[in-house]
């Protein structure tokens, strides 16, 4: 049985660090505002990211936020470079029953999803799929979170999951990719946003 509640797990360059360019603190503070309980580690290497994975598994949270910098191909931590197939080895354990957000340019697209989805019992992974300055991201991300839980505290629905996508991508003029767990032949499909 996991908690409807966020984990979030950020790692960014030293640029972002020395300018106070913490989105996930950010989306964290906003829901303690709201009333959430939520769960925020900043890492800075590949080591760092199995610890905090394994923190977010003990935690029996739902939802795992990933706030890094990234490529179509790629996630980065500060100090380390991580091809799709190791994040996805590393994350992967942890996502059955849980959904998976991600905070990075270009990242989240039909290379990641996969990496991530087929067999992983993951239930979604959404993320914009282009580049996204950071304020974007985190008012499009506060948005996204408080709108879900105040539509239901106690879950994310698939509606629910597909209006607000449309709702924060429009408003913030960020196109998302959402990917969903299905029984088809490559194990997810997207879903809400055209790609």
């Amino acid at each position: 049985m996991t908690h409807p509640e966020v984990f979030i797990i950020e790692s960014l360059n030293p640029d972002d660090e020395r300018a106070s360019r913490f989105e996930g603190r950010i989306i964290s503070d906003i829901l303690h505002l709201s009333g959430k309980q939520c769960e925020y580690r900043y890492i800075r290497t590949k080591r760092e990211l199995m610890w905090a994975v394994q923190t977010f598994i003990d935690s029996d949270f739902r939802y795992l936020h990933i706030s890094s910098h990234g490529n179509p191909t790629t996630m980065f931590t500060t100090l380390d470079t991580l091809p799709f197939a190791d994040f996805a080895q590393i994350v992967r354990p942890a996502l059955r029953n849980r959904r998976l957000f991600i905070s990075a340019c270009s990242m989240t697209n039909t290379a990641l999803a996969d990496a991530i989805m087929p067999g992983s019992g993951c239930y979604s992974l959404i993320g914009p799929r282009k580049d996204v300055y950071f304020a974007d991201a985190a008012l499009l991300w506060a948005s996204f979170y408080h709108l879900m839980f105040k539509r239901n505290e106690a879950a994310m629905k698939r509606a629910d999951i597909i209006d607000t996508v449309h709702s924060v991508a429009s408003t913030f003029d960020v196109p998302l990719r959402y990917y969903s767990a299905s029984n088809d032949v490559k194990g997810y499909k997207t879903r809400g946003v055209k790609p």
